[in-house]
């Protein structure tokens, strides 16, 4: 099978709608926070690895519990999708940790900061402007 694939496709997506369910509903974990996403699931064309991108909003310390409850999970995981998903072999997950969802979030905090900033100079020179003289106005 090959890497790009329309089954290959299939499956990855498929394996990451599985992945969010069961971490959502199955998992009991309580290092497992509620805010976790599956960003991205890449199954190997030999149906052997699956790499699992997940999201997590919070601090490093949430991020460290985590990769610990998701690496102690694995196995549960594992067998959870054999149960659920009907493949010829179930995929050894590798959980890995995704920073898109924060950087996202920090960007768009940035951006936010930088328009209100923009907004208020221009309100600033409006309102300079508002305060000069018509004589004065006329001269330019």
């Amino acid at each position: 099978m090959r890497k790009h694939s329309v089954k290959n496709e299939r499956i990855n997506a498929e394996m990451q709608r599985e992945l969010s369910r069961i971490l959502r509903e199955e998992v009991k974990d309580p290092r497992i926070p509620v805010m976790i996403s599956v960003t991205d699931a890449q199954v190997a064309p030999d149906l052997k690895t699956c790499k699992a991108y997940i999201s997590v909003l919070g601090d490093e310390k949430t991020i460290e519990e985590t990769k610990a409850a998701l690496k102690s999970a694995a196995g549960f995981i594992r067998h959870e999708v054999a149960v659920n998903l009907n493949l010829r072999l179930t995929p050894e997950i590798i959980f890995i940790m995704d920073q898109s969802i924060a950087y996202g979030s920090e960007m768009s905090q940035k951006i936010d900061e930088v328009m209100a900033a923009q907004n208020a100079k221009i309100a600033e020179m409006g309102e300079a402007v508002a305060s000069v003289p018509e004589e004065e106005e006329s001269a330019f």
